[in-house]
């Protein structure tokens, strides 16, 4: 399930990100971060590690852990890995599959957090492959595309300006992805049920629900 998240970070603290990013120097070629076959097709740079890196994905994990439809979307276990990408143009990313496995933890999960405005930059569209199809994604600043990460994936070539953005990908403490599903509708029924009639017999017996599949499913 792909789930499209807004206001993840502000017009401010976007813009703050993209001055952090701003020196060309801070970043390395991407292709040290690639599995040997991504490495094929890998062309864009990342944030080098160091004290600007640390900050950049401080901030950006200190949002998504306080964010409530991130956190109903992924039950986040914990971050396996983020990293700051840049696109210049000619740059790109193609066809590939992330690592099951990224330090010894598993990935369930994939995401993009966009920092740079679409108007900004041509092309670089993420590519994410639905069944035969692909779905094209660009957002404002500040909005997350978060997708299973198991799908074939790419990013398109940037013709022009600066494509920034911060990666990263979550182990969940629910495995599947059709429960985490479950799980998501469930949450989404409980706050509509909370705001139209308040803590009734029936947001009881749906908090239940809950409970009860969260204790079946996850892995703690």
């Amino acid at each position: 399930m792909l789930h499209i998240i807004d206001n993840i970070l502000s017009a401010v603290e976007c813009q703050a990100l993209r001055e952090a990013m701003d020196d060309p120097g801070l970043f390395e070629d991407g292709r040290n971060s690639a599995g040997w076959h991504a490495r094929q097709v890998k062309k864009n740079q990342q944030l080098k590690s160091g004290t600007q890196r640390d900050g950049v994905i401080r901030k950006v994990e200190q949002a998504l852990s306080r964010h409530e439809v991130f956190r109903a979307a992924a039950w986040p276990k914990r971050f396996v890995k983020l990293l700051a990408s840049r696109y210049e143009p000619g740059m790109e990313y193609g066809l590939h599959v992330d690592d099951a496995l990224m330090g010894g933890q598993r990935t369930d999960l994939s995401f993009t957090l966009f920092l740079s405005d679409p108007a900004d930059y041509s092309g670089g569209e993420l590519m994410i492959m639905e069944s035969s199809l692909e779905r094209a994604v660009k957002l404002p600043p500040g909005q997350l595309v978060l997708y299973p990460s198991d799908s074939l994936h790419r990013v398109a070539p940037v013709d022009a300006g600066l494509r920034l953005a911060v990666v990263g990908w979550v182990r969940s403490y629910i495995r599947r992805a059709d429960q985490r599903a479950i799980l998501f509708d469930l949450e989404s029924a409980l706050k509509e049920v909370y705001q139209s009639e308040g803590k009734s017999s029936l947001f009881d017996r749906l908090a239940r629900t809950r409970s009860n599949l969260l204790r079946q499913w996850s892995e703690d």
